[in-house]
């Protein structure tokens, strides 16, 4: 990469940005931010923004609101400093759940959060496994959504596959959870799920046959564990062999280790590193998707094709 791009990082996953750094052989450009003594923040881009392609790495993850507010001020003085584009690096967007009005006088966050991002004067962003595809819609400027799955797929390859199935906790996940069973050559199933609370589901039945199996149980992102364990409890009563688990965004959150390091039918817990993996979760294993945002801003900043890092053929591995 060329001196025209510069990297900034807020401080919600700084090592995530050091490894991008790393892969695009650029230097993490130094950011200052301070609090006032009322509370309110300041932050500042302390390297030359002027006619260059800024790019600002910073997920939504907890406290979420803090760098949200931060991510929009990094990006507000790029815009300032009189930057050619302003790129956002977001590996994991988490307004993204909020996309649909499902109750009265509700907002629908992921769209607020979107313009708000435009208005901060954001140019792209470059995201990975939105919640659903209509949040994509959300922005007014381009957005690059990529998929994990194929280095996902990829920690499975070499194994024994011959009696698997990946498991969707809902139908909403299914079509994710195809195109996975498809790259790995596998059967697919799917829960029938009925949400009761935020850290609380029902699953009525397993759509599929999972009797016996080694079921790969496949979601975009595990924050609580209720989910999962409710489903690893339906499944266990058909009796299969063995469990492991996948996700994009490990969060973790509240007792989400507790209640995955109590479930002794798991194998292993497969996520990627879009959000700090500092969850005390037994079993995880941690994959890099930094190569492949890398690759994203070498190919955004010549004016490549993007297209092929979340197509159909790539997330197949060919």
């Amino acid at each position: 990469m060329n001196h025209d791009v510069v990297v900034f990082s807020g401080q919600a996953h700084q090592d995530f940005a050091e490894e991008l750094c790393g892969l695009l052989d650029v230097e993490l450009s130094p950011t200052r931010v301070q609090r006032f003594s009322n509370d309110c923040l300041q932050v500042q881009l302390r390297a030359n923004c002027r006619q260059r392609d800024v790019y600002i790495v910073q997920p939504l993850v907890p406290p979420t609101q803090e760098n949200l507010v931060e991510l929009m001020m990094m990006v507000d003085a790029a815009r300032g400093a009189s930057a050619a584009h302003v790129n956002v690096v977001m590996p994991h967007y988490a307004y993204a759940r909020s996309d649909k009005k499902d109750a009265p006088r509700i907002s629908v966050g992921g769209r607020l959060v979107a313009d708000l991002l435009a208005t901060s004067g954001a140019t792209r962003v470059l995201t990975m496994a939105l919640h659903s595809e209509q949040v994509h819609g959300f922005f007014s400027v381009p957005v690059d959504h990529l998929t994990a799955l194929p280095v996902l797929a990829e920690h499975y390859r070499g194994r024994d596959l011959s009696n698997t199935v990946v498991v969707s906790p809902d139908f909403g996940n299914a079509k994710a959870a195809g195109r996975f069973a498809r790259a790995l050559g596998v059967d697919v199933a799917a829960g029938s799920k009925r949400r009761t609370a935020d850290d609380k589901v029902v699953i009525d039945a397993i759509v599929g046959d999972v009797a016996g199996k080694d079921c790969i149980i496949l979601d975009d992102e595990i924050a609580t564990g209720g989910s999962i364990v409710t489903l690893i409890d339906a499944v266990c009563e058909y009796g299969v062999n063995s469990i492991s688990v996948a996700c994009t965004h490990g969060l973790f959150t509240g007792k989400a280790p507790e209640r995955l390091n109590a479930v002794e039918a798991i194998d292993e817990i497969v996520t990627t590193n879009t959000v700090p993996q500092g969850a005390a979760v037994d079993r995880l294993v941690t994959l890099s998707v930094a190569p492949l945002f890398a690759e994203a801003v070498r190919r955004i900043h010549l004016g490549e094709s993007v297209s092929r890092l979340f197509s159909e053929e790539n997330t197949y591995g060919v």
